[in-house]
């Protein structure tokens, strides 16, 4: 890679001992199908879960397991991945193939969770437990702040139904604005309207439901802006 990694290593809050590794994290398999960040992916997933358990575990001692169940779900799914992904800068430095870059891989949810994992993962190699917890925790410090047992259980497009409905509003309207990918590895663009206030929001997903569900969050988050 040619490009510095210094500017995203900023963003990061860390810096590596072994910059290699942080070339790997980015590199998707459609660059280089023997060095790649598949690897680092399974390990990154693997800590992540865990350091979220824990993390939900000594902020809500009175959760029950399913609370911190539907909790954890809703941090370490694919969109909520990507979203950090993409607050991090980190689409601006993968390693792609051809196709790939073509067919606008970088901003593809599903690519940019697995570079977020990879990333976990290679930190954890380069300096240890201690420091990938502290770091990854920065990254999703507001994401921790805002969650609760008490609405985990619905989903966004639940909660967003409900709010408008309790406030005698129209119903959002969803609507897909575009698809890319094959059959087997599709992205969907949906657009969330709000009627009564004239707004919409676009989100995009592996699937229509999540793009859809996605969708609705950046709407009811806005909605609760406003009161």
């Amino acid at each position: 890679m040619n490009k510095s990694l210094a500017p995203l290593q900023r963003r990061l809050g860390y810096t590596f001992h072994n910059p290699e590794l942080l070339t790997q994290a980015l590199t998707h398999r459609s660059a280089n199908r023997k060095q790649n960040n598949e690897r680092l992916e399974f390990l990154g997933d693997a800590q992540l879960g865990y350091m979220v358990a824990l993390w939900l575990f000594e902020q809500f001692p009175k959760a029950a397991e399913g609370q911190l169940t539907r909790m954890r779900a809703a941090l370490v799914r694919g969109v909520t991945l990507a979203e950090v992904a993409k607050e991090l800068g980190l689409g601006e430095y993968l390693v792609l193939g051809p196709g790939e870059m073509k067919s606008g891989g970088h901003r593809r949810t599903s690519i940019l969770a697995d570079a977020l994992e990879a990333v976990i993962g290679a930190i954890l190699l380069d300096s240890g437990e201690g420091n990938c917890h502290a770091v990854v925790k920065t990254w999703f410090a507001q994401r921790l702040a805002s969650v609760s047992p008490d609405t985990t259980n619905k989903d966004p497009k639940t909660q967003l139904q409900e709010w408008l409905q309790a406030r005698q509003f129209e119903l959002p309207q969803y609507r897909v604005v575009a698809t890319r990918g094959t059959a087997h590895d599709q992205e969907f663009d949906v657009e969330c309207g709000l009627i009564h206030q004239e707004q919409h929001f676009s989100a995009t997903g592996s699937s229509r439901r999540r793009a859809e569900q996605a969708a609705a969050a950046q709407a009811l988050a806005w909605l609760k802006e406003q009161i």
